[in-house]
């Protein structure tokens, strides 16, 4: 039997319960981080990077983005049922989409802590901002599609910054 909202702490946030209850809320929920009180979607962006460390020297380029298009599709799923489910579309705690996100920045990000930190920042800036057109497709698409794109629109405003960075300043 799958858990409902009322699996939840006293401020109303998902349990543990809730979390195993589903495939689909173990992987939006970044395999629990997303449970986390203080600043759930940070720690899901940093999740990414002992992901990305472990991953990188065991897979091919090609490898890679076939990874990251997989983890794109099943976060949709996931965030979808999820969301459902918690009557949320987008619910804080469900980080998959900055996960798969933040690899794909990490990816072409080069791998120092210089960039690296930068990379952080600037996509924890876009995904709390929003600007335009990611605050279009956060409001008007209200599924799990809609939760991985806006992310993969942050990816692709922090990789523009660090493309124009290194451009100007080598």
């Amino acid at each position: 039997m799958e858990a409902s909202i009322t699996s939840a702490d006293a401020h109303g946030r998902p349990s543990l319960r809730f979390l195993v209850s589903h495939p689909a809320h173990f992987i939006a929920f970044g395999f629990g981080v997303g449970l986390s009180p203080v600043a759930p979607g940070t720690l899901g962006t940093l999740l990414a990077l002992p992901m990305y460390a472990w991953l990188a020297p065991r897979l091919d380029n090609q490898a890679f983005l076939l990874l990251l298009a997989g983890m794109f599709f099943v976060g949709a799923w996931a965030c979808e049922i999820s969301g459902r489910r918690l009557g949320v579309h987008d619910h804080g705690g469900m980080v998959w989409d900055e996960v798969t996100a933040f690899l794909a920045v990490l990816f072409f990000t080069p791998a120092t802590p210089l960039w690296q930190v930068s990379a952080f920042l600037l996509f924890r800036l876009f995904d709390i901002v929003k600007p335009m057109p990611i605050r279009y497709f956060d409001r008007n698409i209200r599924n799990g599609l809609g939760v991985m794109i806006d992310d993969m629109l942050a990816a692709f405003y922090t990789l523009l910054c660090l493309a124009g960075w290194k451009f100007a300043f080598g």
